[in-house]
């Protein structure tokens, strides 16, 4: 039987179908590898993937549509379902709302549909931090209510929860939501300051750091979200009525995966500065739009459950993600 890993092709996803693949898995990947940035970036990611070997299949795909999901895997024996695939950005979404309820709310529904038809094992989803919005204490947790989004992207998430919710209610589909926080690390998506800020400091061009600087993220490695991924789907969550992080006392269960340290963007600025050996040039620039200006994740009920400790911090994460991005960056 082999996994799905839709999104294949995205940040997340590439490494963990390596990681999958790593340790023999079979690995149905999906992704339309579409324009929202460079695909050259999603081919060369897909390259990545052929070269780990193993038991590997692609579809080229946009799993918004539910008649190419279903023909693509007609032939495919899938028990587990790894769903990172979705329109990703916040400021995106204010331009191109279609998108986001074409992938994120549909897509997912597909998803969740494939999962009933084949009565899979687990479905592990992607969720994020922006579900939070605003008027939330910190550190975020799970237990916290998050009816408040600040953009439509958040909101299309938090949706996905609640439809996750009803079919684990209704079809005993065991379901994991994980909502991640400020993912960086090797192969990481353009459009996140991480790689931003790095390019900009190289080119000698200025960053824009938004609110005068006066936000700050839980910043989380790559290699620590993929071991918590891994972890959490081998324990999909029970059908025993007893009640789950997040809330429910159906089969889904809600964590957060982060690495429990809100950091300065100015500190993510220096640590650039230290890796690449250059000054930055920077811009104040007012809050944007759906921006939050803090997020903090509470990953205790992460740790208890699974033993998730994440061991990467931003001081070390830095210097490895300008390795790769000043020798092997593809685009």
């Amino acid at each position: 039987m082999a996994i799905l890993v839709t999104g294949c092709a995205g940040f997340i996803g590439m490494h963990v179908a390596r990681a999958l693949l790593a340790r023999g898995e079979a690995v149905v990947g999906v992704d339309d590898c579409n324009d929202y940035y460079d695909p050259r970036l999603k081919q060369a990611r897909l390259d990545e993937i052929e070269k780990a070997g193993g038991d590997f299949s692609f579809h080229r795909l946009d799993f918004s549509d539910a008649g190419l999901l279903e023909g693509a895997l007609a032939g495919a024996e899938i028990d587990r379902i790894v769903h990172l695939g979705a329109q990703a950005g916040v400021r995106y979404s204010l331009e191109q709302p279609a998108a986001y309820v074409r992938s994120n709310l549909v897509g997912h529904a597909n998803i969740l549909e494939l999962a009933r038809r084949r009565q899979v094992r687990h479905l592990v989803y992607a969720s994020s931090s922006s579900v939070y919005g605003g008027g939330t204490t910190l550190p975020m947790s799970a237990d916290q209510r998050a009816n408040l989004p600040l953009s439509l992207y958040a909101a299309t998430k938090r949706a996905d929860e609640l439809m996750s919710e009803s079919y684990a209610h209704l079809f005993a589909i065991p379901q994991t939501g994980l909502r991640f926080f400020t993912v960086y690390g090797p192969w990481g998506r353009p459009d996140m300051a991480m790689w931003l800020f790095t390019d900009a400091v190289l080119e000698g061009r200025p960053i824009r750091l938004f609110n005068a600087g006066r936000m700050r993220r839980d910043f989380t490695f790559v290699d620590d979200v993929v071991e918590g991924v891994l972890r959490v789907l081998d324990r999909p969550p029970l059908a025993d009525g007893s009640e789950k992080p997040g809330g429910s006392v159906a089969p889904h269960a809600l964590y957060n995966i982060g690495n429990n340290r809100s950091e300065e963007l100015g500190e993510l600025v220096r640590l650039i500065e230290r890796a690449t050996g250059r000054t930055a040039i920077v811009e104040q620039a007012p809050l944007q739009p759906g921006d939050m200006i803090d997020t903090f994740a509470d990953i205790e009920p992460l740790r208890r459950d699974f033993g998730f400790a994440p061991r990467t911090r931003l001081d070390e994460g830095v210097p490895r993600f300008v390795d790769w991005f000043t020798a092997e960056r593809p685009v």
